[in-house]
């Protein structure tokens, strides 16, 4: 696992619950609406943003992202590593 990107992922709150709510192929909205039921400040603007460092970081990958709507995100092995390890820190 990479430490960086665990240290970078954790000094955030809403990275760790966006992190912590994906699970298999989901929509942005989908993971916003996930994420909200832990920090009910999380907008659809900043969870897109999030996804969108996560693809720069190799931690998710978009499935279809040459779609306008409906883009698919998935968390990558190195993701799933992280995500892991958040919720045995119970992060």
């Amino acid at each position: 696992m990479n430490l960086k990107l665990y240290s970078w992922i954790v000094r955030g709150s809403q990275r760790i619950i966006t992190i912590k709510v994906m699970e298999g192929k989901q929509r942005p909205s989908d993971i916003t609406r996930l994420a909200k039921k832990n920090n009910p400040k999380i907008t659809l603007n900043t969870t897109s943003d999030t996804l969108r460092e996560f693809v720069k970081m190799k931690i998710a990958k978009c499935l279809n992202e040459k779609a306008k709507t409906g883009r698919l995100y998935i968390l990558t092995e190195q993701g799933c590593q992280i995500k892991e390890e958040l919720i045995k820190n119970n992060l």
